[in-house]
C-alpha cells in the first residue's frame, strides 16, 4: 500500500527592521527542518536564497500559504515588502516580538528621524562628520542612481501596516513552539480565530514561574539585579527588582527566570492587558512600601530607564506609540 503524499505548501520569511534572531530561531529548529521540508517548500527568504523581490512581485497573489514576517516596520522597504507579502500570502504570521509590538527598534519611537540622525550622524562619541553630510535617498553615480529606502519617522508593528492573520512571539519565538504553530497550520487542525496569538499561554508568567511568593511585596528601592543578590528561589520582585512577568505572556517556559534573570517582556501581554507597560506601572504602585509621597517619589525615582523597562519591546504597539516632539 503506498503511502499517500500530500501537496507541500509554499513558505517564505522576511526579516523587516530586526536583529535577525527570528531568523536563527528558523534554522535552530536542528532535526525539525527535516519535518518543514517535508511539507514545504521555501519559496522566498532573503538571507538563504538568491529570490529578488521582482520574482515575489511576479508571484500570483495568494501563491505562499504561509509567511513568517519578523522585524518591524522602519522603513519604505519593510512596508511595501510588508504589502506585498500580504498580497502574496494566504496565512500571515507576525514572527517574534518585532513584528508583534515593535520590538527593541521600537524604542527609536521615543525620539524621531530627526533627532537619530543627528546623533547618528553628528553627535555620537565616534563620529566625525564636519561637513555634516547626510544619507540621501537618492544618489547619482557615474554607473546610475543609487537609492536607500526612505527611513520613516515612526517605527511600526505589522499589524499597523497590513492585515495579520496569527502573532507568534517572543525574542526569538521558541524553536518548539515554531515546529508546533507550523505542524498546525499544515495540518489545519487546532487553529485558532485570525488575529489570535499563537504558541503561547494566555496567563501570566507568574504563573509558571516557580519562584517562591508572598504577599509581602513592599519595596522601597528598586535594584538591578547585578545589585542584589539572588538566592535563586524568591520572586525577583520581592527582592527589589523589576520583573515584567506580571504583564508578560507564558508559554516561554520562563526562560529567562530560569537562568536567573528576571522576564524583560518579550512574549506581550496576556489577553487581559492592553497595554504592559501600564500593567507594571499599575503593578508597580502597589508595592512602594510607603504612603508619604515624597518618600514613594523617591522610591520611583530608583527604577533605572523606566520607559525601556516597561516598554522595552511594546513601544509602538503600546497605547502611547512614540513620545510627541
Amino acid at each position: 500500500m503506498t503511502k499517500e503524499v500530500k501537496p507541500k505548501i509554499n513558505l517564505a520569511v522576511y526579516w523587516g527592521a530586526a536583529c535577525g534572531g527570528c531568523c536563527v530561531s528558523v534554522l535552530d529548529v536542528h532535526e525539525s527542518l527535516f519535518t518543514v521540508t517535508e511539507h514545504a517548500n521555501l519559496v522566498f527568504w532573503p538571507i538563504a536564497l538568491d529570490i529578488k523581490y521582482k520574482d515575489v512581485e511576479s508571484m500570483p497573489d495568494g501563491f505562499i500559504d504561509v509567511t513568517l514576517f519578523n522585524g518591524a516596520v522602519r522603513n519604505s522597504e519593510n512596508e511595501h515588502m510588508a504589502k506585498l507579502l500580504r498580497k502574496k500570502t494566504k496565512i500571515l504570521v507576525a514572527y517574534g516580538s518585532c513584528a508583534h509590538m515593535g520590538g527593541i527598534p521600537g524604542l527609536a519611537n521615543f525620539s524621531n528621524r530627526e533627532g537619530i540622525f543627528n546623533r547618528v550622524y553628528l553627535e555620537s562619541e565616534s563620529t566625525s562628520n564636519p561637513e555634516k553630510v547626510f544619507p540621501q535617498q537618492h544618489h547619482k553615480v557615474s554607473e546610475g542612481v543609487l537609492e536607500l529606502p526612505e527611513f520613516h519617522n515612526d517605527v511600526k508593528t505589522l499589524n499597523q501596516v497590513v492585515n495579520v492573520d496569527y502573532y507568534l512571539p517572543g525574542c526569538p519565538p521558541q524553536t518548539e513552539r515554531l515546529v508546533e504553530v507550523f505542524l498546525a497550520i499544515v495540518s489545519k487542525t487546532d487553529l485558532p480565530p485570525a488575529g489570535s496569538v499563537v504558541g503561547a499561554l494566555d496567563k501570566s508568567q507568574c504563573d509558571e514561574c516557580k519562584r517562591k511568593k508572598s504577599d509581602n511585596k513592599l519595596v522601597k528601592v528598586f535594584k538591578r539585579p547585578w545589585q542584589i543578590k539572588d538566592d535563586g528561589v524568591t520572586c525577583f520582585i520581592e527582592q527589589g527588582v523589576i520583573c515584567m512577568g506580571p504583564a508578560t505572556r507564558g508559554g516561554c517556559g520562563v526562560r529567562c527566570v530560569e537562568g536567573n534573570a528576571p522576564c524583560r517582556g518579550c512574549y506581550g501581554p496576556p489577553s487581559d492587558v492592553t497595554d504592559p507597560g501600564l500593567k507594571m506601572m499599575s503593578a508597580i504602585a502597589t508595592m512602594i512600601d510607603s504612603n508619604d509621597s515624597a518618600e514613594i517619589e523617591k522610591t520611583i525615582e530608583t527604577i533605572d530607564d523606566p520607559a525601556g523597562t516597561f516598554y522595552r519591546y511594546s513601544l509602538p504597539g503600546s497605547i502611547l506609540r512614540r513620545k510627541v516632539l
